[in-house]
């Protein structure tokens, strides 16, 4: 963890941002500044703003929440789409509040659109999407213009579906979009960046041990809740942990195997945040854990 010595020398009138992998003590920094220096807690998780999910997506906790404001966490119905422009859309006003708002999460994509900028492309048709989510990874991939192809995490499906998505909604591929991105809401100059850069081993250590903890705070019956809404298909039930505890719950495999391959998928998202961290945001202050 960042020395609290440290605290003291962030500017009051600068927003903090805090990104990291995922179970890398991100959380417990936001509300750490929050407590010791003021601030408003800004979530900048893509899972953590749906209603239906606390537990599984590692949402601050009540007690959490009631020790410093929070926003952006749990505010979106399972059933609706969700995206970085949204995202983006909801920041704004909380940028001009009047209180220094600390930005934390995992989901590089938000940081990038709020420092760098991000491209106003037309929504995509609801028809169009639900054809696109009937296509495998691979074709969508194989129609891509090579220079969207090789600005791509290949294993994102949901970034590839998106890309897709734009280039036939508005035959404009995506990466011609993103070269014509309008200024950034936020300069980096004009925050404080933090970035956790955590040892591997250390890492998958926290992952396992998280999800263990998930499951003895109720994870299973919080999915289970939502077993008569679930679509594979739409974001907030993509969530890791969301399809792996279904499958248990619906007879598909063991509580051990569903532990398993949702450890194992936590991991390859942990791989591919910090290939995103160190290409996208290797000019940001780095932030080792304690201990």
């Amino acid at each position: 963890m960042l020395n609290p010595s440290k605290l003291s020398e962030f500017p009051d009138d600068r927003p903090v941002l805090i990104a990291g992998p995922t179970a890398s003590g991100k959380s417990a920094l936001a509300l750490e500044i929050a407590q010791k220096r003021g601030g408003v807690v800004v979530n900048a998780d893509a899972s953590q703003v749906f209603s239906c999910w606390r537990i599984v997506t590692a949402r601050p906790s009540e007690a959490e929440e009631a020790q410093a404001p929070h926003r952006l966490y749990g505010h979106v119905p399972c059933d609706a789409q969700y995206s970085a422009g949204h995202w983006l859309r909801e920041v704004a006003p909380l940028l001009r509040s009047g209180r220094r708002p600390i930005i934390v999460g995992g989901t590089g994509l938000y940081f990038t659109a709020l420092t760098v900028g991000l491209a106003e492309i037309p929504p995509t048709p609801p028809e169009l999407r639900a054809e696109a989510d009937l296509i495998p990874l691979d074709t969508l991939l194989a129609d891509l213009d090579p220079a969207t192809a090789a600005g791509l995490d290949r294993q994102n499906r949901a970034r590839v579906q998106r890309a897709w998505e734009v280039q036939r909604a508005t035959g404009r591929p995506l990466a011609d979009w993103q070269a014509d991105t309008p200024p950034p809401l936020l300069p980096l100059a004009a925050a404080v960046p933090l970035l956790f850069d955590v040892p591997r081993d250390w890492l998958l250590d926290r992952i396992a041990r998280r999800f263990d903890a998930m499951l003895a705070q109720g994870a299973v019956d919080e999915v289970a809740a939502m077993r008569d809404h679930y679509t594979p298909a739409l974001p907030a039930f993509r969530a890791i942990g969301v399809p792996e505890l279904m499958a248990y719950i619906e007879g598909r495999c063991t509580l051990d195997e569903a532990r398993d391959r949702a450890t194992i998928a936590t991991r390859r998202f942990a791989k591919r945040q910090r290939t995103w961290f160190r290409a996208k945001m290797r000019h940001w202050q780095q932030v080792r854990p304690a201990g």
